[in-house]
């Protein structure tokens, strides 16, 4: 009896010496700043913006003219980083109301289309032509 109590009692301290020898994880406090508690916050009203602007109804018909459902565009936006939710929410805010630069695409559009005609690539306009 008294040799089965020493063994186990041998067993159990060569088992917990065994397992002390392991190296342990050790926990690390530190302060939380109100930017890291705010920031998951402030991504998701971001996101909320940007899903209200892809409500209207001018937005969905150009979505749609171009060929993108709106659940795309929605899951598109839900799988957004948070920086990126950020800057894309700050760009339609800083954004102005109906801009639309179609008066500088098609001045691009024209001066290419010039440059094209003067190199003799193409003939669109008469009044590039030379007279032979």
């Amino acid at each position: 009896m008294r040799t089965t109590c020493f063994r186990l009692t041998s067993f159990t301290l060569a088992l917990t010496m065994m397992f002390s020898a392991f190296p342990m994880a050790s926990a690390h406090a530190g302060m939380i700043s109100t930017a890291d508690v705010i920031a998951p916050m402030n991504a998701q009203h971001d996101r909320q913006r940007i899903f209200a602007v892809l409500e209207r109804a001018d937005v969905v018909a150009q979505l749609q003219h171009h060929g993108v459902s709106v659940a795309d565009a929605h899951a598109r936006v839900a799988a957004l980083s948070d920086s990126e939710a950020r800057a894309m929410a700050d760009q339609l805010e800083n954004m102005p109301a109906g801009a639309s630069n179609v008066l500088g695409i098609l001045f691009s559009v024209f001066i290419i289309l010039l440059v094209t005609d003067l190199l003799g690539l193409t003939a669109v306009f008469p009044f590039t032509r030379r007279s032979r």
